[in-house]
């Protein structure tokens, strides 16, 4: 009996594990994983981020004092409860149950130090803060941000602040001089200090970014949120288009070409859309010959056929990754012209303007660029070789990869004839589209591979930051529409609407829904408002 007992005993424990092994190889399958991809690599310093893979990283990792209101116009308190102020003195008042990653509470004197250090290190965004004299904690919940000249979209712009946990950047200060070292750069390159959704597990430039759900976020997450993410860099469409199919991959970036995407919908993927804030854009560097004449500048804006461009773009005869320029501004906002004022080509109006330029077509050459991770730029590139063909100017393309061309920019000499770029209102608000394009500071970024350097564009520029009324900001960016389309640094190809292949296993309203959008480019990736079947 004693060894039945104890054959019994024994198989009974064999089931035991059984069961417990079969449990958490369940919950091991069960895991929520999220997959997507970018062209470029993210940036994971906050004070440093600029671009779209950026921005994807910030709202996740990272929290800031107000967020855009989703399906309308406006902002809504975040880390920040509730705010008061105009002109020159903005006061907020933080929610006293944020805390970061690290355990440590969301406090103003976090606020300071994050602004401050943005500031001190002059990279990625810090031009927004440009007014701001000073940031002060008034006490533990209570911070105040006074500007040297009023800023019309100084609300807006903090959504570009993410709050970083100032206790954990000074335990890891790197090497550098002074008291504050290289204020933890090395440090936030490579991890995350702050009190978003999704924390930082690993970060590789070269292959991905590894996130997990924070599970003592201050608003809570949803379980049916992702639990990991991989951010993945540099992917082939093919390698997309195959890690779609096989469904080892759950969103595509906005960069595939239109045939695939059209082909990834016919094959079961949804598409997910994200409408612009900004637009695609010719970018002429105003300094170099022939193209420091407006006169050839605008040959080359009336040769562009546009209506081709947007044929190029077409996912389907519903959708499109873009709309009909009206002009410098893109519709919607303020200074843009109406929907029905399309530009178009005028190839009459631009033989008129060659014959008026300094230069003659049979003494330069045209050198055109695109960006080698984002393929379908080279279809845009081929197209205006083309068209300045017919107008009798010689052209050279050459493909250019995302981080030889930012480094280039920076001198003018170096800078190439044409760049092809996709610019986003990084606030949503016009002064981040149009400033740090056209204003004579910006000249030589990334953004601004024009050089442009013209003082009715300064003006009308700082007038639409400072107007005291939506009605004042209107009228200053409507005659910079017109002093832009005047004298031409760009071409503007056409407003722009992401679209990404999605599985159907995702759901993600604000990628979805008008009604959920955030109405800024990169938000509507907040991982933690989307669903994922297991």
């Amino acid at each position: 009996m004693k060894h039945a007992n104890c054959a019994r005993l024994w198989a009974f424990g064999l089931a035991l594990v059984g069961t417990a092994l079969m449990s958490f190889a369940q919950s091991a399958a069960a895991e929520r994983v999220l997959r997507l991809d970018e062209v470029a690599v993210g940036e994971l310093d906050p004070a440093k981020a600029s671009d779209y893979a950026d921005s994807i990283l910030m709202f996740n990792v990272y929290d800031t004092l107000v967020l855009p209101r989703q399906g309308g116009p406006g902002h809504v308190p975040h880390l920040a409860e509730s705010w008061e102020g105009e002109g020159t003195s903005y006061s907020f008042t933080l929610r006293d149950d944020a805390r970061f990653q690290s355990g440590n509470p969301v406090t103003a004197e976090d606020v300071v130090f994050s602004l401050d250090r943005m500031k001190v290190l002059g990279l990625g965004l810090s031009y927004l803060f440009g007014n701001v004299e000073s940031a002060e904690a008034l006490d533990n919940r209570t911070v105040r941000f006074n500007l040297g000249v009023a800023y019309a979209p100084f609300v807006a712009s903090l959504v570009r602040l993410p709050i970083v946990d100032k206790t954990t950047v000074m335990a890891n200060l790197g090497d550098g001089d002074g008291d504050m070292k290289d204020w933890g750069q090395a440090y936030l390159s490579a991890n995350g200090a702050g009190s978003g959704a999704y924390v930082v597990v690993s970060h590789n430039p070269q292959e991905e970014t590894v996130m997990s759900k924070n599970a003592d976020y201050f608003l809570g997450i949803d379980d049916s949120a992702p639990d990991t993410v991989r951010l993945r860099y540099g992917l082939e469409a093919a390698t997309v288009r195959t890690l779609l199919a096989q469904g080892e991959h759950e969103i595509s970036s906005q960069w595939l070409p239109p045939e695939v995407m059209k082909a990834l919908a016919g094959e079961g993927m949804q598409l997910f859309t994200e409408s612009g804030t900004g637009a695609f854009y010719f970018k002429m560097n105003t300094t170099k010959s022939p193209l420091d004449d407006a006169h050839c500048r605008l040959a080359l804006a009336n040769a562009f056929d546009y209506e081709a461009a947007l044929k190029l773009i077409a996912v389907t005869d519903d959708l499109s990754q873009g709309s009909a320029s009206t002009g410098a501004i893109p519709v919607g906002m303020f200074g843009s012209n109406p929907a029905d004022m399309t530009t178009s080509r005028d190839l009459d109006a631009a033989r008129a303007h060659l014959e008026q330029c300094a230069h003659g077509p049979a003494d330069f050459t045209i050198e055109i660029t695109w960006i080698a991770e984002v393929p379908v730029e080279e279809r845009f590139a081929l197209l205006f070789q083309a068209n300045l063909a017919e107008i009798g100017i010689k052209s050279t393309i050459t493909k250019v990869p995302w981080a030889l061309f930012s480094s280039m920019v920076n001198s003018a000499e170096n800078t190439p004839h044409i760049s092809q770029l996709f610019v986003n209102a990084v606030t949503g608000d016009p002064d981040t589209l149009l400033y740090g394009m056209y204003h004579s500071t910006s000249a030589g970024t990334w953004q601004s591979p024009e050089h442009l350097s013209d003082a009715e564009v300064d003006m009308l520029l700082e007038e639409g930051r400072t107007g005291a009324t939506d009605e004042a900001r209107e009228a200053a960016y409507a005659a910079l529409n017109s002093r832009l389309v005047s004298i031409a640094p760009s071409i503007y190809g056409y407003d722009r609407q992401s679209i990404f292949a999605a599985s159907p296993k995702v759901t993600a309203p604000a990628l979805s829904d008008p009604d959920h959008a955030f109405g800024l480019d990169g938000m509507g990736f907040s991982f933690r408002l989307m669903s994922v079947e297991e």
